[in-house]
């Protein structure tokens, strides 16, 4: 991960990667096998710190609202080049020729996220804070918004900083889903 933040993932080669780590690139592949490998474990492990995160989040007292928020905050890419996002970008983008292996263990990263925010969705619902919508079908239909306006954040489209993403996403769930009070 400190490689793709300093040079970016362009330049993330076996062999410079070993050189950082002093180790040789056929040490690498050994244990990775490939390049694909090492990319989709270094995002599980990113991910795994990323959901404890939102574990610790989605966890504390308050609203459901503020919860949401923080997820949305976890969510969103820090910038462009965003290093989480930037290797994300690229596991999506080799998944389309991955093992079926490759695929469900992006899925089950996938599928943390929308459980979660399932969760967190049907207790607002419950609580009276958001309205009375399907939390999977919305869940579904945030996911798609965030992930759209984060891929714009990560490559660093003009016009989409990640302030203008937050506000929009805010206007959005002013609008959708929460309750009239």
């Amino acid at each position: 991960m400190d490689m793709i933040a300093e040079r970016g993932l362009e330049k993330l080669t076996m062999a410079a990667l070993g050189r950082e780590v002093g180790m040789s690139s056929g040490h690498l592949l050994y244990y990775f096998h490939s390049k694909d490998e090492l990319l989709l474990r270094t995002l599980e492990w990113s991910e795994g710190r990323l959901g404890a995160e939102r574990g610790r989040l989605l966890a504390r007292h308050g609203g459901a609202r503020a919860r949401l928020d923080a997820y949305v905050d976890l969510y969103v890419p820090d910038g462009h080049r965003d290093p989480h996002w930037t290797l994300w970008l690229e596991v999506w983008n080799r998944s389309q020729n991955a093992a079926e292996d490759a695929r469900d263990r992006q899925a089950a990263i996938e599928g943390a996220w929308h459980r979660d925010l399932v969760a967190l969705l049907a207790e607002g619902i419950s609580r009276g804070e958001f309205r009375p919508v399907d939390p999977d079908r919305y869940a579904s239909r945030l996911r798609a918004l965030l992930d759209g306006f984060s891929i714009h954040v990560a490559i660093g489209l003009r016009g989409t900083d990640r302030d203008q993403v937050l506000a929009h996403v805010r206007e959005f769930l002013e609008q959708t889903l929460l309750a009239d009070t």
